[in-house]
Formats: structure tokens, C-alpha cells, sequence
């Protein structure tokens, strides 16, 4: 039976969804501005293999709201850890999540796997666009820059009761679009809703997106998939999403960057591997969770 819970993390409590079972445990973990609902569909397709315990991540969902660094995220997931007695689980994790399961993965070398489903950093030079003019980059990487100071601007606000039904239908909409579980993808969109003093507004606040922003434009994952000690897969997308679709060259050229990344690390450790997933995009959570099921289930039991 499906059991949600509060976990204290010290300084602030994480929310957990325990799927149940008797199966090795798998810690699983959603990415910016997500939260755990988002990943009912794969982790029901992953439970019968794994006791799957998802957790909504410092300042999304149900989690309280705390200062963003890698080390305290990390914190919270070993809290959840101790607490919910999980003997070396396994971590999975989609962007931001996949960018902690590996990190993860270089702290704890007795964990049976961490798999990394597009956990990427952005780009944020030339360097990570390789056959891209390095003239054309830097517009298209000011452009972009542009577009998520946007995002970031909005996160957090407050969201008038009037527009709250016309949002919920463009969810609706979203999921039929993506062909999702729209139950699913509804309890998603509210778990982020934040209801206090007689107003409603979103999760993550513009403070926490802009500490992740900054955190992932920071990393470089070419260091930790050469030296990761655990059995670490990182699952590449091949396509663009449609938001993507006007930067098409630049994110083509970071498909590129990242998957020189990955056989650089590969070649350099072989405790390493990666796969790009046919007809895949960043959503591939979405979009195909009973292939990532397998696969995932398939590289920890191997």
C-alpha cells in the first residue's frame, strides 16, 4: 500500500511516498520545479522490481522550504535514508533528481546503482555547443538566459482565485497533450500550490529557483562520471521538447556536448555507462515510464 509520510531532515521536514514492497529499495527523485507526484507512473512501473520510495525535494510539493545547496539536498536524501531504514538503496532521478543521484553516487560507494534520467546543467558557454559558431552561441545563450530569468521572475506568485480554475484546465490540457495520466498530472500541478493567509501561489519560490540556477550552471558532471565509485547511467534524450523547439540549434549542439561527456566518462571509468533514448525528449519520464522501468530495473540488477 501506497504510505505518505514526514521525514525530518533537522532543520526542515521532506515529504516522502512510500509505493511499498518487499523488493530492493530505490530512492526516487523528480527534478526542478517538480515534485514527487510527477513520477507516480514510472514508479508504479518500477515497483514491481523495486520497493520505490519517492521524495519531494527541499522547497517543492510538501517539503519545507530550507537554503539550496548539493550538500543539503544530499542530507535530505541520507535522512530519508536512516528514517525510513533503507539498506543501500539505489537512487533515480530526473533533471535536477538525476544531477543529485549522481553526486550521490560519488559519496556512496556501497549503493547498489544511481541512474541519472537527463540530469543535465544547461549550457552556459560555447564550449558546451560544440559545431555551433561561437558567435550564433553566445546570441542563442543570451537569448536563453533571457528566457529563464523570466521563469525565474514568476516563480513563487501569487495566483489570483478567479485564474485558478482556467489554469487547472490548461493542465488538463497539458496532460491530454502529452498523453499522461491526467490524475496524475493534476495532483502534480497542486501539490506545488501553497495555500496560506486567503491566497494561493506556487512552489518553488523565485529565491530557491534562482539558488538552483545558479548550483546547476555551476556544476560540471565530467569529473563525477569519471571518478563516480558506484555503477552510474546516465539516459540521454534525442529530441527536442516543443518549449525547446525555438533553440533548436543550440540544444542540438548541447545533445552533442553531453554525449561526448558521457563516453569521455565512460572511457575513463568503467563503472560508467550511458544510453540515448530513441524518440526522446527531457519528458521522457512521461513519455516512455515502462521502457525506463526496464531499463533502470535491468542496470541495477546487472
Amino acid at each position: 500500500m501506497i504510505n505518505d509520510r514526514l521525514v525530518d531532515a533537522g532543520d526542515l521536514p521532506i515529504a516522502v511516498r512510500d509505493f511499498g514492497g518487499d523488493r530492493p529499495p530505490l530512492l526516487l527523485l523528480h527534478g526542478a520545479g517538480g515534485n514527487l507526484a510527477m513520477l507516480t507512473t514510472l514508479a508504479r512501473a518500477l515497483r514491481p522490481r523495486h520497493r520505490v520510495i519517492a521524495m519531494d525535494l527541499r522547497g517543492h510539493g510538501r517539503s519545507g522550504d530550507g537554503p539550496w545547496s548539493w550538500d543539503a539536498a544530499l542530507g535530505d536524501l541520507a535522512a530519508v535514508t536512516v528514517q525510513m531504514e533503507l539498506d543501500r538503496p539505489a537512487v533515480a532521478g530526473h533533471s535536477l533528481g538525476g544531477m543529485l543521484a549522481v553526486l550521490w553516487g560519488q559519496r556512496h560507494p556501497e549503493t547498489p546503482g544511481v541512474v541519472s534520467l537527463d540530469g543535465n546543467p544547461p549550457p552556459t558557454h560555447a564550449g558546451q555547443l560544440p559545431g555551433l559558431d561561437p558567435e550564433k552561441a553566445a546570441a542563442e545563450l543570451a537569448r536563453l538566459h533571457e528566457l529563464f530569468d523570466g521563469i525565474q521572475a514568476g516563480a513563487g506568485r501569487v495566483i489570483p482565485a478567479a485564474e485558478l480554475p482556467d489554469l487547472v484546465e490548461r493542465q488538463q490540457m497539458a496532460a491530454r497533450d502529452m498523453g499522461a495520466n491526467e490524475k496524475v498530472w493534476i495532483e502534480g500541478f497542486r501539490r506545488n500550490l501553497v495555500h496560506r493567509d486567503g491566497e494561493t501561489s506556487t512552489r518553488p519560490t523565485a529565491e530557491t529557483t534562482g539558488s538552483l540556477r545558479t548550483l546547476m550552471n555551476d556544476l560540471d558532471l565530467g569529473p563525477a562520471y569519471a571518478s563516480t565509485p558506484a555503477p552510474t547511467l546516465a539516459v540521454l534524450a534525442t529530441r527536442d521538447l516543443p518549449e525547446q523547439e525555438p533553440f533548436a540549434e543550440l540544444y542540438a549542439a548541447h545533445r552533442r556536448f553531453l554525449v561526448e561527456q558521457a563516453a569521455a566518462g565512460a572511457k575513463a571509468n568503467p563503472r560508467m555507462r550511458y544510453l540515448q533514448l530513441a524518440d526522446a525528449s527531457h519528458a521522457m519520464v512521461i513519455e516512455q515510464p515502462e521502457l525506463l522501468a526496464k531499463i533502470i530495473g535491468d542496470f541495477l540488477e546487472g
